[in-house]
């Protein structure tokens, strides 16, 4: 089922359970009003993913209205106002989720998030680390990813080696912490180690049918001058300059050449 015609199921869904249901013992108003409750966060979640913040918002007013203290009802919030660029209102909200609900480890990983597009990366990484603590997290493995990228941020090169390594470790296809841990081993200088994450990542990439990015262009690059290899690092600028010659990683290609000139 698509994501609109899923949204339109739970139209039709909570307008039934919106309603009161009779029971053999006569009414039962609870069971209606929790149902939904959960049919109008659902709706507001199918919106959101739409990207029709309107229609969300008027779900999460109707759900408010049945229960003003649910804790995925200000996590949804939350990811509404971080939408529209209400920064103060999407932590506020984030933070009142978490409050009352300080095991949901998901509204914690979006929180971080959050954080972290905000440039937050200390209090990014803060909540990330309760997060990996949640044994039962399915996407525990993404957020020991999202925290070695925040640990890349604040210069701690160890303990991103330390979160990546665990990401692969719980999914040995995590792609991104692949790659990552060939720039963490490149920084270190260990290029052996650096050349084979580098190869295992672009294994995966060949077996997925997908094209490099520009990070990982960047990093070939850069691990191709370390080991001398004219080949790859004239064909990974070539490819870097060709798809993504506007990116931040081929300016630093581009100042790297220029450096190499003065020397």
């Amino acid at each position: 089922m698509g994501s609109m015609a899923r949204i339109m199921w739970l139209v039709s869904l909570v307008v039934l359970t919106g309603c009161i249901t009779e029971t053999s013992g006569g009414f039962n108003v609870e069971v209606s009003k929790e149902q939904a409750l959960k049919d109008y966060i659902a709706l507001a979640r199918g919106y959101l993913d739409q990207n029709d913040l309107a229609s969300a918002k008027r779900h999460l007013s109707n759900a408010s209205a049945i229960d003003s203290n649910n804790a995925e009802l200000f996590s949804i919030w939350a990811l509404v106002y971080a939408r529209e660029g209400e920064a103060a209102l999407a932590d506020q909200s984030f933070r009142r989720s978490l409050r009352l609900d300080g095991k949901s480890s998901q509204a914690r990983n979006n929180y971080a998030a959050f954080l972290f597009s905000e440039g937050r990366y200390d209090d990014a990484y803060q909540q990330l680390e309760i997060v990996v603590k949640d044994t039962e997290y399915t996407a525990r493995p993404q957020a020991f990813e999202n925290l070695g990228v925040a640990a890349l941020s604040l210069n701690n090169v160890d303990a991103a080696e330390a979160a990546f390594s665990r990401a692969v470790q719980l999914n040995s296809n995590q792609v991104r912490s692949i790659l990552e841990l060939a720039g963490v081993h490149l920084i270190k200088q260990d290029y052996r180690q650096a050349g084979n994450y580098y190869r295992n990542y672009l294994t995966i990439l060949q077996f997925y049918n997908q094209a490099q990015n520009a990070r990982s262009l960047w990093i070939g690059i850069q691990l191709a001058l370390a080991e001398g290899n004219t080949v790859d690092h004239q064909l990974y600028a070539a490819q870097l300059e060709a798809t993504h010659g506007a990116s931040p990683e081929y300016q630093l290609y581009q100042q790297l050449l220029e450096n190499s000139k003065d020397e």
